[in-house]
Formats: structure tokens, sequence, C-alpha cells
């Protein structure tokens, strides 16, 4: 294999070498456990008549820092942040952003959660963004979000919740009950470091 291409990123304990023109496993290691995809923060544009922490359109190319799918193609579970300076981080569920929240550093090399001016999620009966912190979600329905594990859909009246839970099953959590430990229950993803 010819390892003289620029950009190569080593990830996870199964060896898996990221190059410029694709993803390649050394002969040396087994085959990958891990892709590490890195998804930086989408650079804020003066001129596009948004206001500098207000919520953005997701781009069709934006990836998601957690995962690495593409927000775009499951706005109806989309999320983002918005850092003090405008750049915005786009996620393909509530669930990822809480993930990300955890340890924004890792995520997005440079920044950390003290960086971050706005957090949204989009309201799953109205597709609008509603502030996170003021969301209310529903954690075990039948609902299967685009990672196809445990997800949070969001809600901007208790009472849409209530509804969507007595249909569809599930609780109903307000923001502050969405800990570190349900979020790792329901991200069933391995951390790992970047």
């Amino acid at each position: 294999m010819d390892l003289r291409l620029g950009l190569v990123f080593f990830c996870g304990a199964a060896g898996v070498l990221l190059l410029g023109d694709g993803v390649r496993t050394s002969p040396e290691v087994s085959a990958p456990a891990d892709v590490c995809i890195v998804a930086t923060p989408t650079r804020y544009d003066p001129a596009s008549g948004i206001a500098l922490h207000a919520p953005r359109p997701v781009p069709p190319d934006a990836r998601c820092p957690v995962c690495g799918m593409y927000p775009a193609r499951a706005k109806g579970w989309a999320a983002q942040v918005v850092f003090d300076n405008g750049d915005t981080q786009f996620f393909d569920s509530p669930l990822s952003l809480y993930e990300y929240l955890q340890d924004v550093g890792r995520y997005t090399p440079g920044r950390s959660v003290n960086d971050i001016a706005a957090r949204y999620v989009t309201a799953a009966d109205t597709g609008a963004w509603i502030e996170a912190s003021a969301a209310v979600y529903v954690q075990g329905s039948d609902a299967v979000g685009p990672m196809r594990a445990g997800n949070l859909p969001a809600f901007a009246q208790r009472q849409a919740a209530q509804r969507f839970a007595r249909e569809r099953g599930g609780v109903v959590l307000a923001a502050a009950d969405i800990t570190p430990e349900l979020v790792q229950d329901l991200g069933g993803r391995p951390m790992h470091r970047h």
C-alpha cells in the first residue's frame, strides 16, 4: 500500500487509515472497528441575512460530527449548535447533539461547550427549529430516527409530546432529564478518541 498520500488519520484499535482518496486498512492490522469522520463546522456567512446566533437551514453537504451522517437527509430529526462566532455544527438527531455536548472538544478540536451560543432541535410535529433546552423529548417510542437506535424526538409543547407518547409509546422528558447515562444508553456507540 502506498502511504505517500498527504492526509492520514489513524483511528480505533483496529487500524483504520483514512487517506485523501478513501479508506484502507493496513495489512498488519485487523478489519476496521471505527471510522472517524472529521466534520468541520459550517462557517457563518454574514451575507446570508441570518442573525449570528439564529438557526440555519441544514446544508446538503453538512456531516454530523458524532456519526458522520448527512443531517439534510433526515431534516425532521436534525439539530444544530451555533458557536459564538456564528459557525454551526449540524447533527442527524437530538441524541447526536446530546452526545456532542458531553465532549465538544473531542468532536470539534479547539472548541468547547463554552463556545456554544445556541442549541437547536427540530420539532418532530412542526419541523420548526426550537431551543434544545426548552424542547420536550420522548424517549423509548417506536419512532425510528436516522441511526436506527434510541432517539429523542423533540417537541415545542408538552401536550404534543404527550400525544406522541400515547400514540407511539415512550416517556416524556424535559431537557434537564437527559443525563449523560441516558445518552450513553441510547447512543450505544463505544467512546473512542480522535
